[in-house]
């Protein structure tokens, strides 16, 4: 049986992270091959002979009641049982997974038993699907591709008008895409730690980013926000791709929206989103127009603060 060489004591961090936040319905197989009780042990072992599989779980009303193995189908065989029913041999012993359980759930369940494969329930007990070594493998992998990828595009070193160089990250912002909306100020937050700068700033910087953040994402169709990083500051800007705002005057004003109530039905189009990122810059800019709106927040570190990160 192929094994998953991951554990909470020696895989790197990355890798624990995706374990912990990866559910296993992320990974598992949906589309089932079931039986039923009444099906016979010859018609199992030809449904998994033509569908190249080891195990089929046997389901009455989307329940599951059993599974047939590649070893009930070989004891069915020795023992000459191979045309009877399904419910005679059937293991019904089970050992399941909750479709919502963490993967690092499974893969404990799969070193433990050192079972093929495992059943996957809803949270109304209904079997919605399969999930094998190879499938948490191949998730774990495009991930992992994935992860480095996000890295590659969000992080580079480049030169800016006043001759130093600044780190620059920069993250695409997609319409709507309300489950990943704040992953550009986490981000944000982690790297200016990763500077020492001081929590005040580290959460002014929080408050503009994610705001500005969120705008692109209810009000735009889509853009990217860019933090610069150099010795004496963190400017953030945010760039979107249409339709632009008619009245910047009005959408300074807190408590102004034009978000629909879709999106304050999500608890989104306050209207705080631009005066919050005005009140927590130094430097604020907006510009505007039916083509796209550029919105820059220039954060300056405190002299003591520049010492302090400079002389670490």
């Amino acid at each position: 049986m192929q094994t998953i060489p991951i554990n909470t004591y020696t895989s790197p961090t990355v890798i624990l992270e995706l374990i912990y936040r990866l559910k296993v319905k992320d990974v598992m197989t949906k589309t089932l091959i079931t039986v039923t009780r009444d099906q016979t042990m010859r018609e199992v072992q030809h449904l998994m002979r033509n569908n190249s599989i080891t195990g089929v779980p046997v389901v009455q009303q989307k329940r599951l009641i059993g599974i047939v193995s590649m070893d009930d189908i070989i004891r069915a065989l020795d023992y000459g049982h191979i045309e009877e029913l399904v419910e005679k041999h059937m293991s019904q012993q089970l050992i399941v997974l909750e479709e919502d359980m963490p993967v690092s759930f499974a893969i404990s369940y799969f070193d433990r038993y050192r079972y093929h494969r495992f059943p996957v329930l809803s949270k109304d007990k209904e079997i919605v699907g399969m999930v094998t070594t190879r499938d948490i493998s191949t998730r774990l992998l495009w991930e992992i591709n994935h992860e480095v990828e996000n890295l590659e595009r969000m992080i580079q070193t480049t030169k800016v008008s006043d001759g130093l160089t600044r780190d620059v990250q920069t993250f695409s912002i997609i319409q709507h895409d309300f489950e990943n909306a704040g992953f550009a100020s986490t981000e944000i937050k982690k790297r200016l730690k990763q500077m020492d700068v001081f929590p005040r700033t580290i959460r002014k910087a929080a408050i503009a980013s994610y705001e500005l953040e969120i705008n692109v994402v209810v009000h735009s169709l889509g853009g990217q926000i860019t933090a610069e990083y150099g010795p004496d500051e963190v400017i953030i800007t945010a760039q979107d791709t249409g339709p632009g705002i008619l009245d910047i005057d009005k959408a300074m004003e807190q408590g102004f929206s034009t978000a629909n109530e879709w999106i304050r039905s999500l608890g989104f189009g306050a209207g705080m989103g631009l005066p919050n990122v005005k009140s927590v810059s130094d430097e604020f800019q907006i510009k505007s127009s039916k083509e796209g709106t550029t919105v820059t927040s220039t954060i300056k570190f405190s002299d003591q603060e520049k010492v302090h990160i400079t002389t670490k």
